[in-house]
């Protein structure tokens, strides 16, 4: 188990960069915006969005690599593309530069979001998956805290400081880049290619208790039953497709990314301070860091269901709590408390279960499709709500766009109750004949 616990947290250093790279922009969000004199619209679009956009195509495309080369050396390039955007957009001088290098940057993060929760759900024991995977969640919002800290530390140590908050990241990019070499590759992928010695080494490291034998057996019993040119768009994948889409879709409804993408610019909405304001980003990453791991703790213990009906119900109340106290007026720390229960709600639901959920639900070998899918999903919402945000902040005003993020929180309880499985506990393999016998009833 040990090995395996390496194995993963290795991977899921992959949600590291994700999370830091996501969020360090956020430090020099108004800085840019004046240094280019960009208007709201260009700014939005641009200058900040293009990471988001980098991440639609990395998420699109990412599976054709995580199938073709594996998921190991995928997760290699990944660190590779990080190193490469840190180094650029710090050294860029104009706002077209800097945005081509976030693109690079968000090609990582779209292609980690397919990789990374693949690996780690084929080299994970089924009593242990959950909480294996949800460790790339975890990474995620440590990147997100470390960020944040990072932007408050490196504000004001010059007129030139936004460079250094995005160009630090290159550091932690080449360190999980050089770390990834020493993980083995995934057995499921290895008997997908007929690598069968190669899988049985590490399933036999794997399962220590069971037999190797019999598991690979298995594995080969499912790829054997799935007919050659299989795509996830027929229609016996058709229900682990609908849960892919609506957990992804649900995701960016609750407002997640546009809130971390402009969390100082919010909180100065509310009333406070810029300095502040940057502070209390650092107590959201450490709600979203402490929330996360009790998320991790619980996953494999209430299951994924459990977790989602916790969240839905947090999300509902904190975003109405929100958008109420922007249409009231209500200033000082009453917006940073409602939405330190917003980001609660999210870590210990959404947060830890839709990388978990997503890699469980599609067969070994639609499985990158599958993240693909619901990856794509999750980040063209992720691109186009966060663009938007300037826009309806100036016009139709902060406390509308809250109250939107709480009715969709609604119909996610909806779905949440009367449609998602739990798939705790449950084999890989058993998971997708179970997936999709429901889906033929």
């Amino acid at each position: 188990m040990n090995k395996i616990l390496i194995w993963s947290i290795t991977a899921a250093l992959a949600g590291f960069l994700f999370g830091f790279d996501t969020v360090v922009i956020s430090g020099a969000d108004k800085k840019l915006q004046l240094l280019w004199g960009s208007s709201d619209a260009f700014h939005g679009a641009i200058v900040m969005a293009m990471a988001l956009w980098g991440t639609v195509v990395g998420a699109i495309f990412g599976g054709i690599p995580t199938n073709k080369w594996g998921r190991k050396n995928t997760l290699i390039l990944i660190g590779i593309l990080y190193t490469i955007s840190a180094i650029g957009s710090g050294l860029a001088n104009d706002p077209w530069t800097f945005a081509v290098f976030r693109f690079i940057g968000g090609l990582g993060v779209g292609a980690s979001t397919i990789a990374a929760p693949a690996y780690i759900s084929e080299i994970a024991p089924a009593k242990d998956r959950g909480r294996l995977v949800a460790l790339y969640q975890f990474n995620i919002v440590f990147g997100i805290l470390i960020a944040f800290l990072s932007n408050y530390l490196l504000s004001g140590i010059g007129e030139n400081d936004w460079r250094w908050m995005i160009g630090i990241e290159a550091f932690p990019a080449l360190i999980y880049t050089i770390f990834m070499f020493s993980v083995p590759k995934s057995p499921r992928w290895l008997i997908s290619k007929l690598r069968i010695d190669e899988a049985k080494e590490v399933l036999e490291i794997i399962n220590p208790d069971d037999d190797a034998e019999k598991l690979m057996l298995e594995i080969q019993e499912e790829n054997n039953r799935d007919l050659p040119g299989e795509n996830i768009f027929m229609k016996k994948y058709r229900f682990p497709l609908i849960l892919a889409f609506l957990m992804a879709m649900f995701n960016q409804l609750s407002g997640i990314n546009a809130f971390l993408y402009y969390a100082p610019r919010i909180f100065e909405e509310a009333g406070l301070g810029e300095s502040t304001a940057l502070l209390s980003s650092i107590g959201i990453g450490l709600t979203n860091l402490v929330f996360t791991l009790l998320g991790v703790f619980l996953i494999d213990k209430l299951g994924r269901k459990q977790l989602m009906y916790i969240g839905s119900v947090g999300y509902i109340i904190s975003l109405s709590l929100v958008a109420m106290a922007f249409f009231l007026g209500w200033t000082g720390m009453a917006v940073p408390i409602f939405l330190f229960l917003f980001i609660a709600a999210h870590a210990i639901g959404q947060g830890a279960v839709i990388w978990v959920f997503i890699s469980e639900i599609f067969p070994n070998h639609l499985r990158a499709s599958g993240q693909s899918f619901g990856s794509t999903t999750h980040w063209l919402l992720a691109a186009i709500i966060p663009t938007l945000i300037p826009t309806l902040f100036s016009t139709i005003g902060a406390g509308v766009v809250f109250l939107f993020f709480a009715i969709m929180m609604a119909f996610q309880l909806v779905f949440v109750i009367f449609m998602m499985p739990e798939t705790k506990g449950v084999p890989l393999e058993e998971l997708s004949k179970i997936l999709i016998k429901k889906n033929v009833k």
